[in-house]
């Protein structure tokens, strides 16, 4: 799906999320107080109708919604017994500001309570903090790389609040995994990686030639060029040996070391890892070299605070490659009962916050 196709009114269709309906309906996920609280009011044979509100309290990007509404939809006892109202994925939050509304009998989604604020608050957390990426870096591509830092089971959602997230600003996000893409019909992009540098012994030129001999004429072939520490000289030589077949090179330098192209330029500036004069160094000397359209991939520790840093310095980036800065961070969500049979009941210090952009779910 082009980022343009992307617009307000549109939902996910429910079996897209892969849900374990059943083990859900059972309440296997869900924190045992809510299975407590619906048991009790089933043997009681009490079926209050209620108003739930869903909200959290910073401001943010939302993100999950239309699986949380998926939950309801396939894992409540009766959903045409519900009346849902919601904001939408990508939609910019206010604190406090409701964004679902759930009425009907209780006993019909009190044990779903914890899935769908678990995935509000996990897909916003990531759309949020990608929109900030994406805010900081001035409209250029950003690669959305945190797979490697959590289980392979978050992917499919992270990935797609990240897009959300891309769609919403108008600017791509790259993905790393095909089931980050999945949700949206994409694909994984990726650099040539230490690893492939590492099975031809060390030498980056011959490991991205192989490459580009295996890769179809339509991938982009950007390769890391900090294996030997050197990352002016290693960029010039896979630019030589590639010439126009290379996108951009990847500087990954790690944060407690100093590139060799620095060693006599200390004293005046931090220069470990990825940082503005090294940028420079590498942009430099593939102008002079007439590389001019090789594009430079900055990564290792990038967050919406560097990457702002380096806009406002102007850097030469390219694009930014960023990781587990994307999915630190907390945007708790929380449901209260705030009508029951008709009667306002919510809970002391909390209230009732009608919210005229909330959509009807059918």
């Amino acid at each position: 799906m082009a980022v343009q196709e992307r617009t307000r009114g549109k939902r996910l269709p429910p079996e897209i999320f892969d849900l374990p309906v059943e083990r859900m309906a059972e309440g296997y996920y869900t924190d045992a107080y809510f299975n407590h609280t619906r048991a009790t009011l089933l043997a009681d044979g009490r079926h209050p109708r209620v108003v739930m509100q869903v909200f959290q309290r910073k401001p943010a990007m939302l993100g999950g919604i239309d699986e949380a509404i998926a939950i309801l939809k396939l894992c409540s006892d009766d959903w045409d017994g519900l009346t849902v109202h919601a904001l939408y994925d990508g939609d910019g939050l206010d604190p406090w500001e409701t964004v679902m509304t759930i009425e009907g009998d209780y006993t019909l989604f009190a044990h779903l309570e914890t899935l769908y604020l678990g995935v509000l608050a996990r897909r916003t957390r990531i759309t949020t903090n990608v929109s900030e990426v994406v805010a900081a870096a001035n409209g250029k591509p950003i690669i959305f790389m945190p797979a490697r830092h959590d289980h392979h089971r978050v992917q499919t959602g992270d990935g797609y609040a990240a897009y959300v997230a891309g769609a919403m600003m108008g600017v791509d996000i790259g993905v790393t995994s095909d089931a980050q893409a999945s949700w949206w019909g994409g694909r994984g992009v990726g650099t040539v990686p230490h690893a492939l540098i590492a099975s031809y012994g060390g030498n980056t030129v011959l490991a991205a030639t192989k490459f580009a001999e295996w890769a179809s004429p339509e991938v982009n072939i950007t390769v890391l060029v900090d294996f030997e520490n050197d990352s002016v000289k290693t960029a010039l030589d896979v630019a030589r040996a590639l010439g126009p077949r290379l996108w951009g090179v990847r500087l990954d330098t790690a944060g407690l070391l100093v590139d060799r192209s620095l060693w006599n330029e200390m004293g005046d500036f931090d220069p470990r890892g990825v940082n503005e004069r090294l940028v420079l160094k590498v942009r430099e000397a593939l102008d002079r070299d007439g590389f001019e359209r090789v594009r430079i991939v900055a990564s290792g520790g990038f967050t919406a605070e560097k990457i702002h840093a380096f806009e406002e310095g102007n850097v030469p980036v390219d694009a930014y490659g960023v990781g587990s800065s994307l999915i630190r961070g907390s945007y708790d969500f929380t449901s209260d009962v705030v009508m029951t049979d008709g009667r306002p009941t919510a809970k002391v210090g909390r209230w009732f916050r009608p919210n005229p952009r909330l959509e009807l779910v059918t």
